[in-house]
């Protein structure tokens, strides 16, 4: 009979995988009569017999609470077929003036399942990166989100008027199919990004907003993003400050990029951009710089590598004077 009660509540648990519940929970869920052996049998059966054979594992305050761990099967690798995927075919932005992709493209590694993080200074380059992944990319029909492009009017959601300037200033792409509608998905979401992902496309978040300042929490966020990428990639941009090495969130931002853009200012007005974490690479590009020019808020211009200035080692001083060679940049072309 012990058995019997052991194996439905086995089964009750094996549903609700990953979930916590508590000892009231079950006999509500499962219509435990009180006056029942298995009332009372119910806590040791889930502290000692189910914690035992690793189908729940307590809370550790003694309070009835537990948690339902979900079961694995081992994963297979020799003995049936695998293939072996060839990397994700993603087009970088591209030089307005020469039509070439961005030098660092053909040596990174993009693969299903990857997450691609912008860390930008405020107002300065992320979207028209964002936005150029996404027209070059407009045949795969890209899923863009976050808090740059819908605005909430009279209680429906609607295009910014800055994502329709931008758009149209991008008149080399064809934002339209066949039929005059959209070549892409725009999606009215400013937070539980993970929830709202379409699996095996290319999905473009700019940008993540923490508004509980837990900025730790960006790791977390990424992470449900990745799980339910399929065989597409995520592109998300997140808020840097200015000459930092890592996003808002630090550490917990590059866990799981895949690949890390940084960018600053260069100059006046131009972008400096910064290659930080690379999973997969042909070619080492970690810590390499290039900087470029954004003409109508989203043509890119003048792509080229820099390096840090020979002259002022990258202080962009010499015995307290502006540098002679980079004009306090600290970069120089190549």
């Amino acid at each position: 009979m012990a058995d019997t009660f052991i194996d439905k509540i086995r089964e009750f648990l094996s549903t609700r995988q990953g979930r916590e519940v508590d000892l009231n929970y079950i006999r509500n869920e499962m219509k435990i009569d009180p006056n029942s052996p298995a009332w009372t049998s119910l806590g040791k059966i889930m502290a000692e017999d189910l914690t035992n054979k690793r189908i729940v594992k307590p809370s550790g305050k003694r309070d009835g609470v537990y948690r339902v761990i979900v079961q694995v099967a081992p994963v297979q690798v020799f003995g049936i077929p695998r293939d072996r995927l060839p990397p994700f075919t993603l087009i970088f932005p591209k030089d307005f003036d020469t039509g070439m992709e961005m030098s660092f493209a053909n040596d990174v590694v993009i693969r299903e399942g990857d997450l691609i993080l912008i860390s930008g200074m405020s107002n300065f380059g992320k979207t028209t990166l964002c936005l150029n992944f996404c027209g070059e990319n407009i045949d795969k029909n890209p899923v863009l989100m976050g808090n740059e492009y819908t605005t909430l009017v009279d209680g429906n959601y609607t295009p910014t008027p800055r994502f329709l300037i931008r758009l149209d200033a991008m008149d080399w792409v064809n934002w339209r199919d066949a039929d005059g509608f959209d070549k892409f998905t725009l999606l009215p979401v400013r937070d539980d990004y993970a929830e709202h992902i379409v699996k095996d496309r290319i999905n473009i978040i700019d940008w993540i907003n923490i508004e509980t300042g837990e900025h730790y929490m960006i790791g977390t966020i990424m992470e449900g993003i990745k799980k339910q990428l399929g065989r597409g990639i995520a592109i998300i941009a997140i808020q840097k400050g200015e000459g930092t090495t890592a996003g808002r969130g630090g550490q917990f931002t590059k866990d799981f990029a895949d690949l890390e853009i940084l960018i600053d200012k260069f100059g006046d007005s131009d972008v400096l951009l910064t290659i930080g974490k690379v999973k997969e690479y042909t070619n080492s590009v970690i810590g390499k710089t290039y900087s470029y020019g954004i003409n109508k808020g989203v043509k890119i211009i003048n792509f080229r590598e820099v390096q840090r200035c020979p002259s002022c080692k990258g202080q962009g001083y010499t015995k307290g004077e502006k540098c002679s060679m980079c004009w306090g940049n600290k970069f120089v072309d190549k």
